[in-house]
């Protein structure tokens, strides 16, 4: 990973955040809390794809539309994430299968 890779993935970020703060407050919580399960759980897509950035698409649209938070996702978070992610291999199932790379 080149220096240019590491600013360009700083600055992809920092626009990311800046997304997510625009978010009304409800979204914003509800938007922590479906990132820090995902971090926990650790899908090996979510740092190589869009997840993230999908989540916030996702997001903005249901807020445009006057919707809640919870509205979109329904009352439980770990589901919610458990359905975005679904077969997706997860890096507890890397360690558990040997696979530490």
């Amino acid at each position: 990973m080149s220096i240019q890779d590491i600013i360009e993935g700083k600055r992809k970020w920092r626009a990311h955040t800046a997304r997510v703060r625009a978010l009304p407050a409800d979204y914003r919580i509800v938007y922590d809390e479906l990132q820090k399960y995902l971090f926990k759980v650790g899908p090996v897509s979510l740092v190589e794809g869009d997840l993230l950035s999908d989540l916030v698409d996702f997001f903005e649209s249901g807020a445009a539309d006057g919707k809640g938070a919870m509205e979109l996702i329904g009352p439980d978070v770990a589901a919610f994430c458990d359905g975005l992610i679904g077969d997706t291999p997860t890096y507890a199932d890397r360690y558990q299968d040997g696979r530490h790379g």
